[in-house]
């Protein structure tokens, strides 16, 4: 299901994808993430049936900490 190159091509294979409560307003400008897998895909919110890119858990901790110190810039 996953490849070597770290993505899945239709991310509505996998389960247990959620949005952040975080996630707001209708932009559409969302992520959702799958739980339950040894790796963590990430998909786009409006494409269900798109491409995952797949992280290692480690690396999603470290981003995700990034995010909420502020330590990443636009």
């Amino acid at each position: 299901m996953v490849s070597s190159r770290r993505s899945v091509e239709d991310a509505s294979t996998l389960t247990g994808w959620f949005k952040s409560i975080y996630s707001g307003g209708n932009q559409g400008e969302c992520l959702e993430v799958a739980r339950g897998h040894a790796t963590v895909p990430v998909r786009d919110s409006k494409a269900a049936h798109g491409p995952a890119v797949i992280f290692s858990a480690g690396s999603w901790s470290s981003f995700v900490t990034a995010l909420k110190d502020e330590r990443l810039s636009a």
